[in-house]
């Protein structure tokens, strides 16, 4: 599979260069299974501008037109095949997420964390983006209770329909999805 991958790879390292800048590859840390650490790798899709306080810029305003159609294709996603391989991620799964959300959980949605995260899951295929927080993350723990082979099976074929329908690839408004900064809703059982 990665030899079949390899072409595809190389053409979008030359579009990010071209389209995004250098270095091609994005690195974050985020959180695994047991919320253990790791490092994300993806293709860039955001500039690395700031402002004159150094802080980056909004996310609308760092994503580059070459960037979208990345994202809109998924092709940003592939070299989280390296995760898989190192054993970080496995191809279907609860997207891993940025580590400070961690103490943001309540403990229901934490659950996300008890099997490896994907490259795809249930929340990509039923709407990724453009489903709130709380959505994802009921679709991320009906993924771990129903978690088998089949369904995974199922996800992957989905994910492959979906490619080419781009749809929910940002939140209404965003250019991405807005931080995560807990459940307001006290009855799912955030402190």
């Amino acid at each position: 599979m990665a030899t079949l991958l390899l072409p595809v790879m190389l053409a979008v390292c030359l579009v990010v260069a071209w389209g995004v800048g250098i270095p091609v590859l994005f690195r974050q840390e985020r959180a695994g299974r047991q919320g253990k650490v790791f490092r994300l790798v993806k293709f860039r899709s955001m500039t690395d501008q700031r402002d004159e306080k150094g802080e980056l810029l909004p996310d609308e305003q760092r994503l580059t037109y070459v960037g979208r159609w990345v994202r809109r294709l998924s092709l940003d996603e592939l070299p989280q095949l390296w995760n898989v391989i190192r054993g970080e991620m496995s191809l279907v799964g609860p997207r891993p997420l940025l580590v400070r959300y961690l103490d943001r959980y309540t403990p229901d949605q934490h659950r996300r964390h008890e099997v490896l995260p994907g490259i795809t899951g249930l929340a990509q295929v039923q709407g990724r983006n453009s489903l709130s927080w709380e959505q994802k993350f009921k679709l991320d723990v009906d993924y771990v209770d129903q978690m088998r082979f089949v369904l995974d099976i199922k996800i992957l074929w989905w994910t492959v329909a979906r490619l080419f329908g781009a749809r929910g690839v940002s939140a209404a408004g965003h250019a991405t999805m807005p931080e995560f900064m807990g459940t307001e809703d006290s009855s799912l059982g955030h402190p």
